[in-house]
């Protein structure tokens, strides 16, 4: 089973690659200030995933900062549809034709494109609201459909779980569809309160919660794919 152990492989590095880079960018970002030549790109005394203090654009956006996230998020983006044509490939293999074959095809390359799009318009600075809209959506678009592409894969590979007993740890699957699961809860409940207009919200700064929720919700969806790599077994 090639496919296998080059998912399994590949998954480390989707989850390895955006993590380091995004932490990196805020290290420097916040601790080594003489890298930057704008100081008013210097972040002071943030802990993003607790307090909110920026968000990941605002850590990745600026020289040199840019130089390290952006590469990442080629490489992550080219790793990611090879990741999901190798599990079409395994599916196929294992079980045959499958109904949500195409769908996590579609919206994980989907996803992979749109985070490429996001990497490139990422620090260019266009002082027009459609374009600013137009980030927000890729964005947007990106998320939805990693979070639908991986419900998929999941509920493919559940559906056939007694074919792959032998390749999987069945517990690391059940992780998985509780990660989808709370992934899917977060947005719901969050969507309609980060849509709000302003900041403000019954005296509570939103700022700060859409900017924590941000950093938290990325190492969310990438864990999914530390947690194949725990799945899928090494022999």
């Amino acid at each position: 089973m090639d496919n296998i152990f080059k998912v399994r492989s590949m998954s480390l590095w989707i989850f390895i690659v955006p993590f380091f880079a995004v932490n990196a960018c805020l290290i420097l970002i916040t601790e080594f200030h003489g890298l930057f030549p704008n100081k008013e790109d210097i972040l002071h005394n943030t802990f993003p995933y607790f307090d909110g203090g920026a968000s990941i654009s605002r850590t990745a956006r600026v020289f040199p900062t840019y130089l390290i996230f952006k590469p990442a998020m080629f490489v992550t983006s080219y790793l990611l549809i090879r990741y999901w044509l190798f599990n079409r490939s395994i599916v196929n293999e294992i079980h045959g034709t499958h109904k949500f074959t195409k769908k996590f095809v579609f919206f994980g390359v989907g996803s992979a494109v749109c985070l490429i799009i996001h990497s490139i318009f990422l620090g260019i600075k266009f002082d027009y609201d459609l374009y600013k809209l137009f980030r927000r959506v890729i964005m947007l678009i990106f998320i939805i459909f990693e979070i639908v592409a991986q419900a998929y894969l999941v509920a493919t590979l559940y559906s056939f779980r007694d074919k792959i007993s032998n390749y999987i740890n069945t517990k690391i699957l059940f992780i998985k569809i509780l990660l989808i699961s709370i992934l899917i809860m977060v947005a719901v409940i969050s969507i309609p309160i980060i849509s709000l207009p302003g900041n403000d919200f019954f005296g509570f700064n939103l700022k700060f919660f859409k900017h924590a929720l941000e950093w938290n919700y990325f190492v969310g969806v990438i864990s999914f794919y530390l947690l194949t790599y725990l799945m899928w077994k090494k022999n």
